[in-house]
């Protein structure tokens, strides 16, 4: 057996579906989803791709296992707060995995076949809404729209071209306010001055339509 041999088959005495699962969350952490193949993740791991098979059976059951990764991350809505702070709690900590995780932003509600982490996510967070009143229907009209909120935020800020508030600011008068005559785009010159001056952090968005997210849903909850 030659060296390389041997040390393939070292590699795979080491190999569990946990090993395999962290693998690939790391592997498309770095390339996307569509970059993840069972060789490419064979060859990180330093194995046979028929070898991954034992512990995936294809590559949907790979990706659910993936998304549950993502799931555990997520800190569930704390159970003795109000149903609006145990939310934006919630929230916020999927905002931060999938920012983590951009690659899973079109997937957290696309498998058929989900894992423990994500089924008790889902409890907890219907067991948070219908605890603070809401009604069976309600509470599913509640968490499909702030969980459109919150998916559709991140998607948005995965595409970003800046990360932070200065970079946007030098971004503005660099790349932006060249390209808009003012005799042409006063509205744009004016916003872009007046967000430059105020030291404008568009991570504060996040909050701003959360919050105006959960205060529309509580007439609903009210009304149950």
């Amino acid at each position: 057996m030659s060296a390389k041999e041997q040390g393939q088959v070292a590699s795979e005495a080491g190999l569990s579906k946990q090993r395999v699962v962290v693998e690939a969350v790391r592997l498309a952490d770095r390339e996307g989803v569509d970059g993840l193949s069972m060789r490419r993740l064979a060859g990180a791991l330093g194995a046979g791709a028929m070898s991954l098979y034992h512990y995936v059976a294809n590559k949907d059951e790979l990706l659910d296992a993936m998304i549950d990764v993502v799931f555990a991350e997520i800190e569930l809505p704390p159970e003795e707060a109000d149903w609006q702070s145990a939310m934006r709690w919630e929230a916020a900590s999927t905002r931060q995995a999938l920012a983590r995780h951009p690659w899973a932003i079109g997937l957290m509600e696309s498998r058929t076949s989900p894992g423990p982490a994500n089924l008790r996510h889902r409890e907890a967070v219907t067991a948070c809404l219908r605890r603070a009143g809401f009604s069976v229907v309600m509470a599913t009209h509640a968490n499909w729209l702030i969980n459109s909120y919150v998916y559709g935020y991140a998607l948005q800020a995965a595409t970003l071209p800046f990360d932070t508030a200065d970079e946007l600011a030098d971004m503005t008068e660099d790349v932006y306010l060249p390209q808009l005559p003012p005799d042409e785009f006063p509205y744009l010159n004016e916003s872009a001055a007046a967000l430059i001056a105020a030291g404008y952090d568009p991570a504060e968005e996040f909050i701003f339509g959360l919050d105006l997210v959960l205060a529309a849903l509580e007439p609903l909850r009210a009304s149950a």
